[in-house]
């Protein structure tokens, strides 16, 4: 391919791009810090060279052609491309520097950040990580488009095809109210004692929600109405006797300081998730971005492996102020 005669530039296809993200001439101009009839004006170039017609547009809306879907997501492919390259170029002299900008989900993030970031900085002081907390399929989206340079989620989420690091196994346990049927001192949790129990679970697009409502249908549990937005509003609504839930293991240290529940570890084969860290294959990040998931392997915050003791959680928090070094008290495995 003769590279040299392209017919079109990379500051052509990203306004297509930023029309394409705004529907609208006016917001894309700003976005890409040009007067719009210069944006209009390339717009009506590309158009004329591909012999393409990307937008219909009159003075009310604009819209994007079955054609201009096509094109579009092509010109990304090839924007998100040249990033990486300019990337590459300034991580050349130093591949443990300059900005990451990296997705992490809402159920992992305020559980890990708070444990790694200062070793991170610590390990990495010319390295600036910015968090980006949402959902995965935003972070999936914004990953594939070249917004984020790393993503942390779960890995029986659907990641699509991106080069992967595991950071850590994290087991499910079951959470419920201290005079519930279910809060059984020093006892593994049996899929079969969640048979008809009423179940509080997170909200849609959460895939902790996807994966323990697997659970809990295996399990012929019963989901209630309600759904949360975040873990901290399930540990409330379970703790003021609302129903049961499922926590990943991670979020237990945290929440378990704010309210009263008995929690119990799962009998093997239990449920859980693979926290991962994920980037694009083309990444020229890779180096750093083995270092992060590196930190974040050695900084995970562990749960002793013991079954967890059917204890409140308060009383476990007394415990812990007494004996600062102290995890969460647990009996032996029945």
């Amino acid at each position: 391919m003769d590279f040299a005669n392209l017919p079109f530039s990379l500051r052509q296809l990203q306004y297509a791009v930023a029309i394409a993200d705004e529907l609208s001439f006016r917001k894309a101009a700003l976005r890409c810090r040009v007067s719009q009839p210069s944006l209009s004006a390339q717009l009506q170039l590309l158009e004329d060279t591909l012999g393409v017609q990307l937008f219909e547009r009159d003075h009310k809306r604009v819209l994007i052609t079955a054609a201009g879907q096509q094109l579009v997501a092509r010109a990304r492919q090839l924007l998100v491309a040249a990033a990486d390259v300019v990337d590459a170029a300034k991580r050349a002299a130093d591949p443990l520097s300059g900005t990451l900008r990296v997705g992490v989900i809402p159920t992992i993030a305020p559980y890990l950040l708070p444990a790694m970031t200062p070793h991170l900085r610590a390990r990495f002081p010319r390295l600036s990580v910015v968090w980006i907390e949402d959902k995965t399929p935003v972070l999936s989206a914004k990953l594939e488009q070249g917004g984020l340079d790393g993503a942390i989620l779960a890995l029986e989420s659907d990641i699509g095809d991106v080069e992967r690091e595991i950071i850590a196994k994290d087991p499910f346990v079951l959470a419920s109210p201290l005079d519930h049927p279910l809060a059984r001192s020093g006892t593994l949790a049996e899929p079969s004692e969640l048979r008809d129990a009423p179940v509080l679970l997170l909200d849609d697009g959460h895939c902790f929600r996807d994966q323990a409502l697997s659970f809990c249908q295996r399990s012929k549990a019963r989901e209630l109405e309600f759904r949360a937005t975040s873990l901290a509003t399930l540990v409330q609504m379970v703790a003021q006797g609302s129903g049961v839930t499922l926590l990943p293991e991670l979020s237990v240290p945290t929440e378990g300081q704010r309210s009263e529940l008995c929690v119990r570890n799962f009998a093997s084969p239990a449920p859980a998730r693979t926290i991962v860290l994920i980037w694009r294959k083309s990444s020229p990040l890779t180096a750093a971005l083995h270092g992060l998931a590196e930190v974040a392997r050695e900084h995970y915050p562990t749960v002793p492996s013991a079954a967890l003791k059917s204890l409140p959680l308060r009383a476990s928090k007394r415990a812990a102020r007494a004996n600062p070094g102290r995890k969460f008290p647990r009996a032996k495995s029945a």
